[in-house]
């Protein structure tokens, strides 16, 4: 895995505001950051390890361009 300034921004940010760090990386409207957000709301360690967990360690999916058949 190479690091790159984006992916320390999501570290810290996930330390400090979990869900703000996996919503950066995954997206506001995904199970990963609900999870993280009621895991926050639950206990703000628990919240960081899972953020952690959701940045480091789940893949992102590739997005789908629908447009592009188009042009």
């Amino acid at each position: 895995m190479e690091i790159t300034c984006a992916l320390v921004c999501e570290i810290l940010l996930a330390i400090l505001l979990p869900p703000l760090g996996v919503c950066l990386r995954n997206g506001c409207c995904t199970v990963e950051f609900l999870i993280c957000l009621v895991l926050t709301i639950l206990g703000y360690v628990p919240g960081i390890i899972y953020a952690l967990y959701a940045i480091l360690c789940v893949e992102r999916e590739p997005r789908v361009d629908h447009y592009d058949s188009l042009a």
